[in-house]
C-alpha cells in the first residue's frame, strides 16, 4: 500500500474561531460556541483536491480539567465534521501533568493517524496557531505552518512558513510540493 501525504490541523484559531473567556483566547465548551471560520470549508476542498488527506489534532484539556464533558466535546467534533470534510479528529483530552504521548507539542496524535491511516508524515503538513502546533508537526517529520495570531506564542518556533490565514496554506503547500502526487496520477499545481 502507497502511503499519502496528509494536512494535519489544529481545531482552535484554525478551523473554528477562538471564545474570549475572562480576557483570554480559549476553546469553545459547547456546539453552540463553536463557530467555524469562513474560509475553512473552501480552503479544506482545495487541499483535499490537491490530493492531501485532511486530519484534526487538537488538545482539550478542559475535559481532564472539568470544565466540559467527554459528551460535550464529542457533539462540538459531531458539528465541525458536519461542516467540514475531514477523515478523523484526533483529541488530547489530558493535562500537562498527564505527561501523556498525545498531548501537543509531543507528536502522538499524529504518529498514531498516521499508522492508522497509512500517511506519510515526510509529505505531509501541521497547520496551527500556537508553537506547540509547530514543535509537534516537526517532531512527526511533517513541514509546518504557522497562523499569525495576536495570542500567538509561537512567533518564532521555527515553521515552515508563517501565514496570515488558513486560505494562505493552499499556495504555500501547492509550491511546495507541486508536482504533487495525486491517485497514483501527477499533477502539477
Amino acid at each position: 500500500m502507497s502511503l499519502r501525504p496528509a494536512i494535519f490541523l489544529d481545531r482552535d484559531g484554525v478551523l473554528n474561531e477562538i471564545v474570549e473567556r475572562d480576557g483570554k483566547p480559549a476553546s469553545p465548551r459547547t456546539p453552540q460556541e463553536l463557530a467555524v471560520v469562513a474560509e475553512a470549508p473552501d480552503a479544506l476542498a482545495a487541499l483535499r483536491d490537491m490530493g492531501f488527506a485532511l486530519f484534526v489534532v487538537t488538545n482539550q484539556p478542559d475535559v481532564r480539567r472539568g470544565l466540559m464533558t467527554d459528551a460535550a466535546l464529542d457533539a462540538i467534533h459531531a458539528k465541525l465534521t458536519s461542516i467540514l470534510k475531514v477523515e478523523e479528529v484526533a483529541a488530547c483530552r489530558h493535562d500537562n501533568a498527564d505527561a501523556c504521548a498525545c498531548r501537543k507539542p509531543k507528536p502522538g496524535l499524529i504518529l498514531d493517524l498516521a499508522a492508522r491511516h497509512g500517511i506519510d508524515v515526510s509529505r505531509s503538513w501541521m497547520i496551527g496557531d500556537q508553537d506547540r502546533d509547530v514543535a509537534c508537526g516537526q517532531a512527526a517529520g511533517c513541514a509546518t505552518l504557522l497562523l499569525s495570531r495576536p495570542y500567538n506564542s509561537g512567533a518564532n518556533a521555527g515553521a515552515t512558513g508563517t501565514i496570515e490565514s488558513l486560505s494562505q496554506a493552499i499556495p504555500v503547500i501547492a509550491k511546495t510540493c507541486a508536482p504533487a502526487l495525486m491517485n497514483g496520477t501527477r499533477r502539477v499545481y
